[in-house]
């Protein structure tokens, strides 16, 4: 029992006391990159550690003392397993069916995420076939449509749109600085980890984990994405066309300019501060590979 009260408390840890703190982390902003890798770490964590422990809890007294070998030999994977071909007997299967829900759960609403956002993006771009006009210029699609926005469509078919009323207010500068924001996300392939924290928000709906990492990690990818336009565009012109094309919406499978926490990422534009120390960064990328394996060792002991 003390190895399950120490992963549930280390579960319980990661889920609702580390977020809150993690959101409100000055160098997230500053280091958006290693911060979008935080929250990924923080739901592998969550995820190994719940289910190791709900494990434990069910654990029969066969496999008490064996730690994780008692997991792989119920598994047949062990090398104390049996090699007979009989099948498992219920207790085992319930065994294992416990700690494979909390893995298969996140598992099978990323599938569905999946699903809906590439059916989703399938839709536009049959639309964009009817009505948009292509602009190689821009390397954009134009619709015509009066409601400044600028928006992408992510994936193997990936495009950025433009409408009409964007090209209206923008100047040239400013389109071309937030055309590169969207061109980041694509290159930057921002729909996986947007999908990735979807999946665990619905997997996980009460969660406070699962809540700040949507949040953070969808204005965390934008402020990627305006990193990589300030690289080439300068500050003004980028700010200047967030507020322009802010009231926009993307289409549902899209990405918008306008994207989440608008105002905070135009005070980040406008008032740069200085990166991080590298350290930190290391610290990051490596917090987040032993955080999830802490649990395996915690396990592992008899």
């Amino acid at each position: 029992m003390i190895t399950a009260a120490a992963l549930v408390g280390y579960a319980v840890l990661v889920g609702t006391v580390i977020p809150p703190r993690l959101a409100r982390a000055r160098w997230a902003h500053r280091a958006p990159a290693a911060a979008v890798l935080a929250w990924q770490g923080l739901m592998v964590t969550f995820v190994v550690a719940t289910a190791l422990a709900v494990y434990h809890l069910v654990l029969t007294e066969q496999h008490v003392h064996d730690g994780l070998v008692g997991l792989l030999t119920v598994c047949g994977l062990g090398a104390d397993a049996p090699a007979s071909d009989s099948p498992q007997g219920l207790g085992d299967v319930l065994v294992l069916a416990a700690p494979l829900t909390v893995v298969l759960l996140p598992l099978g609403w990323l599938a569905r995420c999946t699903w809906l956002a590439v059916r989703a993006r399938g839709r536009q771009l049959d639309m964009l076939a009817l009505v948009g006009e292509p602009a190689p210029e821009y390397g954009a699609t134009i619709v015509d449509h009066g409601i400044p926005a600028v928006y992408c469509l992510p994936g193997r078919h990936s495009r950025v749109v433009v409408t009409r009323g964007a090209l209206e207010v923008l100047s040239e500068a400013q389109l071309r600085a937030v055309l590169e924001h969207e061109r980041a996300h694509i290159k930057g392939r921002h729909h996986v980890p947007r999908l990735l924290v979807d999946a665990f928000a619905r997997a996980f709906r009460w969660l406070p984990l699962a809540r700040h990492a949507k949040e953070q990690t969808l204005l965390l990818l934008e402020m990627i994405a305006d990193d990589r336009a300030l690289r080439h565009h300068s500050r003004n012109a980028l700010a200047t066309a967030m507020c322009e094309v802010a009231a926009g919406r993307a289409p549902q499978g899209a990405i918008g300019a306008g994207g989440s926490g608008a105002l905070v990422r135009l005070r980040r534009v406008l008032a740069p501060q200085p990166r991080p120390h590298r350290g930190i960064s290391l610290g990051v990328l490596a917090a987040t590979v032993a955080a999830p394996l802490l649990p395996l060792l915690v396990a592992c002991g008899p």
